[in-house]
């Protein structure tokens, strides 16, 4: 029997994208009559987009219901929670802090009612307990069968077990420079580019949500990938590097 998974990739606040992908989803589930397949979101819930605190509260809303969804944790959704003890992510580079525009952060404060400069303290007394716990309890990676799911990569090489959260969540080279066959196909988000991407042994599906692009569902089935477009799926083939 093959394995059929979906997979949703950076989220980043844009809730009406993700109800749109979670609607194209639907209507491929409808087509192929399966109700149990689970829907993976590749992590970075958070920031730069308008609406981080809905796409939570989606997210566990969902999964209360039984929605087979899988969320796992991006190196944005990691920041937010720490930024609320008082902490820097150790793997942000030296010259950004949780609230550079560039990150984002200021729009997930904003999200939950607090102005763009609002302390750790005032975060965290504004953010749900059972906000907090979700995002601490994100677990890093899915796997399925022979693929994979993981928000920004692995290590070449390392074995699953010894793979570090560091690594799954912020991981760029060597992973995407690395040309031969990992293991298993990985899926994966992280580094935006225009269009999804299948390199053969990983496939990129984070098209830019944050930046004005499309949020990119996927359905896997095997190791054959489809985008779930408007009207319905579109082979990923991979492509020579």
């Amino acid at each position: 029997m093959t394995l059929r998974t979906y997979a949703i990739g950076d989220i980043h606040g844009r809730i009406d994208l993700l109800r749109q992908a979670h609607d194209r989803i639907a209507a491929d589930r409808a087509l192929v009559g399966d109700a149990e397949a689970p829907v993976v979101h590749l992590g970075d819930l958070v920031d730069r987009g308008p609406a981080s605190r809905a796409v939570i509260d989606l997210l566990m809303a969902g999964q209360i219901m039984g929605q087979p969804w899988v969320v796992l944790k991006g190196n944005h959704d990691r920041m937010f929670t720490l930024f609320q003890r008082g902490q820097r992510d150790h793997r942000l580079r030296p010259e950004y802090e949780y609230l550079h525009p560039k990150i984002g952060g200021q729009e997930t404060l904003r999200s939950y009612g607090l102005p763009p400069d609002a302390a750790p303290d005032q975060a965290r007394a504004a953010v749900p307990a059972a906000h907090r716990a979700f995002l601490d309890d994100l677990p890093t990676r899915f796997l399925r069968g022979d693929v994979l799911f993981v928000h920004a990569g692995i290590a070449p090489g390392v074995a699953f077990e010894d793979q570090t959260e560091d690594d799954l969540i912020w991981i760029r080279a060597p992973f995407l420079d690395h040309a031969d066959p990992h293991p298993w196909l990985v899926i994966h988000g992280h580094t935006h580019i225009a269009a999804p991407c299948h390199h053969g042994n990983r496939v990129n599906i984070d098209s830019g949500a944050a930046y004005g692009g499309p949020l990119t569902a996927v359905v896997v089935e095997g190791r054959d990938v489809w985008v779930l477009g408007p009207d319905g799926r579109i082979p990923l083939h991979p492509q020579a590097d």
